[in-house]
């Protein structure tokens, strides 16, 4: 499976700063996004791609956050 996906919505409308999306290959299937992160341009009706991609460096390091910050915590209950 790749570490990227890449959907193609249509932008259905725009209500109280929210973007409705609907999934191209099922209108059934819809999310909303903030106005703010889409294109500046963008308006009801057009076709936006929305990449999805995951970050293997950041993944990484917040595992690693959270396993010293475990490791804390254990240290502490052992007095």
């Amino acid at each position: 499976m790749p570490d990227e996906s890449i959907i193609r919505v249509s932008l259905d409308r725009i209500e109280e700063g929210l973007a409705v999306l609907l999934l191209r290959d099922d209108e059934s299937v819809r999310f909303t996004l903030p106005r703010a992160l889409l294109p500046r341009n963008a308006c009801e009706g057009d076709i936006l791609e929305v990449v999805v991609r995951r970050d293997v460096a950041a993944t990484e390091e917040a595992r690693r956050r959270v396993a010293e910050r475990i490791e804390r915590m254990r240290r502490r209950e052992q007095g």
